[in-house]
């Protein structure tokens, strides 16, 4: 429905394509659904569109990136759209639709879109692309990969669950068995080790990220092989897994917690589970990407996010389950990563 929307839309209002780098027209404001304007079509110059597989109202990545898309547009006087819930065989049909709608960008957040985004930049060599999560050999000259550290990302949450374990067993959820996703499982185990060496760290891979169920189904299995800290990289199945714990932990003393990711969750009051969250600065990352649009400097390299940059950082602390003296530990733990010195 968004596809045939957005082509009907643009054959009706005749959009000229923005070169790629360029300021180009100030064409009008695309409506309807799947479409948030952050700027008015008389001022806004820029458009960016986000094409995701997962809801925007998942309370995970889906939402997480859709909101640092609108954060990131904002900052600079952008546009915006989003089609989400979109399936595999839709993607490069949907990436198409924006392109054709005359969007100067077009945010991919996941390196499965991948295929679908080399296959369509060939078209629109004056569209440009930008995928989160980007393996570091995609970028060409209209595509630029933006890649938070997953090794630090891994660190970070490994250090804490292996601070709050006390049966010693972890859990790890991911998605797809993605690079990205193994080098955070990699870092997780590597820095929970680091802290204790007596860890051990289930893992499984739902091949899905919207599948809430079987990340309910996952969760409850390593609960059955008493994991007690869990920490996942698989968006709405992560909303999945955190339902088991607290189905797991019934009304009486929180023993099996989450740690959240990509956004600082505690805050939200999602999940009694959850102990804190590792935040990744997807809008930092982003707008830098679009700043090259700007700028006629986009494309040709990876735009990475870390310590260095502030684009990671760690989040709220659940203070009823973390306790001073380990907020204290584990700080100290994230010094020596920015240092260079964790010994994980």
């Amino acid at each position: 429905m968004k596809k045939v929307f957005a082509l009907v839309l643009a054959a009706a209002l005749s959009l000229s394509l923005a070169a790629c780098g360029s300021g180009g027209s100030t064409p009008p404001a695309a409506s309807g659904s799947g479409a948030a304007a952050s700027g008015s079509a008389s001022t806004a110059t820029y458009k960016v569109a986000m094409v995701c597989d997962s809801s925007i109202s998942d309370g995970g990545w889906g939402a997480a990136c859709y909101n640092a898309m609108v954060a990131a547009a904002e900052d600079l006087g952008w546009e915006t759209a989003y089609a989400d819930s979109v399936a595999q065989s839709d993607y490069a049909s949907s990436i198409t639709s924006y392109c054709d709608l005359g969007y100067n960008m077009i945010f991919l957040p996941g390196n499965q879109y991948s295929d679908a985004t080399v296959q369509v930049a060939k078209d629109y060599p004056d569209i440009c692309f930008a995928v989160l999560n980007g393996a570091e050999s995609l970028p060409t000259d209209n595509i630029t990969s933006i890649l938070p550290d997953a090794d630090e990302i891994g660190y970070m949450a490994g250090a804490l669950a292996g601070l709050m374990t006390k049966t010693n067993v972890l859990g790890f959820i991911g998605g797809m068995e993605i690079d990205t996703t193994k080098a955070k499982l990699a870092g997780y185990e590597a820095a929970a080790k680091a802290v204790n060496p007596d860890i051990t760290v289930l893992s499984a891979y739902a091949g899905s990220f919207d599948d809430t169920a079987k990340g309910m189904e996952l969760a409850n299995g390593m609960i059955s092989k008493k994991a007690d800290v869990f920490f996942g990289d698989a968006s709405a199945v992560d909303s999945g897994a955190r339902q088991a714990i607290d189905t797991a932990n019934g009304s009486g003393e929180i023993a099996i917690y989450d740690i959240g990711q990509p956004a600082d969750l505690v805050p939200q009051n999602q999940n009694a589970c959850l102990i804190g969250s590792v935040v990744t600065d997807n809008a930092g990352m982003l707008k830098l990407a679009m700043q090259d649009v700007e700028a006629g400097t986009f494309g040709n390299k990876t735009i990475y996010g870390s310590f260095e940059n502030k684009c990671l950082s760690v989040g709220t602390f659940n203070d009823e389950l973390v306790s001073a003296e380990m907020q204290t530990a584990y700080m100290g733990f994230i010094d020596q990563m920015s240092a260079g010195t964790f010994p994980g």
